[in-house]
């Protein structure tokens, strides 16, 4: 760190973090994504933890920002959604981390 430089500075870049990934339930449900690339609307329910609202409310935000596409159908008389991580969506999830990881690697022990 430089002498004009101080801690406060390199924590300024945390202003910055896409807050619409740091939700922790928009954070979760990428991070998911990254790691099986798509998946169906009841296992990212059960892998997160949140109810149905929940996960539909933050599903509609993270497809508003195109970082997920979302397909919906009917299997038979079931309606059948799959969530799909876009690639905006994995460039901005990588952003994040590298961003992150980058403001925490800076901080004193």
């Amino acid at each position: 760190m430089s002498g004009s430089e101080t801690h406060g500075d390199r924590l300024a870049s945390l202003v910055d973090i896409d807050r619409l990934i740091h939700e922790p339930a928009r954070l979760t449900i990428l991070a998911f994504l990254t790691v099986v690339d798509s998946a169906d609307f009841v296992f990212l329910m059960r892998q997160t933890g949140l109810t149905w609202g929940n996960l539909s409310s933050h599903m509609s935000k993270l497809e508003e920002a195109g970082y997920i596409q979302v397909e919906k159908e009917f299997r038979g008389r079931k309606p059948y959604t799959m969530l799909h991580l876009t690639q905006e969506g994995r460039v901005a999830f990588q952003e994040y981390r590298h961003r992150l990881r980058q403001v925490l690697d800076d901080l004193p022990d």
